[in-house]
């Protein structure tokens, strides 16, 4: 796309243009590796599963974007490049902050909307940036303490240590997105402007989005409701996947109705 390559997990099967079709938003310095435990239960529900890759992120060409605004125009390109003429977006994290600026601005191509762990605004703490563009790897760790409830340990590895395991990564990639979120400073006028079925799933112990803050931002959204994931931090594509994606199910199966 736009003379460089674009990776995209289909969690197996076969783009089908006769069905409908739901992106996967990954949040900072990840990939479509984050969702493996939600792309075939999405695609067994009758979806197109387009869990992407961001450019510079995984397995896609790079640089990374530098702005929340530059993502959802890759978003829309993306759906021109494969004729889709609506598209379902679950973001996590930073994908929230992607998934309202792409409603509110393409109204017509987005069907529906599932806001995970996320916020109109997602301030990043300064530390944290300034660690990222140094490239230390403290960085990390400092993701891993407030990002997990209770800094649990995960059977063989942390899965976000294993995707962003080099300087260079923390650099060019993790420091960029922190920067985007950092710097979207629209998304409460962006709200206002979203009208498809919209879903908001909180951890009720998430530290980078409290559930007060959350709860504020679905109330900001005309059709929505709220979810809450109880004993769960801001990694609930991980720490409660298999609760979030038959939450989703849910929401899919009415909005397809």
């Amino acid at each position: 796309m736009n003379g460089k390559s674009v990776f995209v997990s289909t969690g197996g099967f076969d783009f089908d243009k006769n069905k409908p079709s739901i992106m996967l938003m990954h949040g900072s310095g990840l990939t479509h590796i984050v969702w493996s435990l939600h792309e075939q239960f999405y695609a067994s529900q009758g979806y197109n599963v387009l869990s992407v890759d961001l450019p510079g992120h995984g397995n896609s060409e790079g640089p990374s974007l530098k702005s929340i605004e530059d993502i959802s125009h890759w978003v829309k390109n993306v759906m021109e490049s494969l004729k889709i003429k609506k598209i379902l977006i679950v973001g996590h994290s930073q994908g929230c902050l992607v998934g309202i600026d792409f409603a509110s601005k393409y109204t017509d191509l987005i069907s529906g909307l599932v806001l995970v762990a996320g916020s109109y605004k997602m301030p990043v703490n300064q530390s944290l940036i300034d660690l990222a563009e140094a490239g230390d790897d403290k960085a990390i760790l400092l993701m891993m303490k407030w990002g997990y409830e209770g800094s649990k340990a995960f059977i063989g590895g942390n899965p976000v240590k294993k995707i962003i395991n080099s300087s260079r990564e923390i650099i060019e990639i993790l420091s960029v997105d922190l920067n985007a979120c950092n710097n979207y400073k629209t998304g409460k006028e962006s709200l206002e402007k979203i009208i498809c079925p919209t879903l908001c799933i909180f951890g009720d112990l998430d530290k980078m989005v409290p559930l007060e803050v959350g709860n504020k931002m679905s109330e900001l959204i005309k059709n929505s409701e709220t979810k809450v994931i109880n004993n769960c931090g801001h990694m609930i594509i991980f720490e409660k996947a298999f609760e979030m994606r038959n939450i989703v199910k849910e929401f899919i199966l009415k909005i397809k109705k």
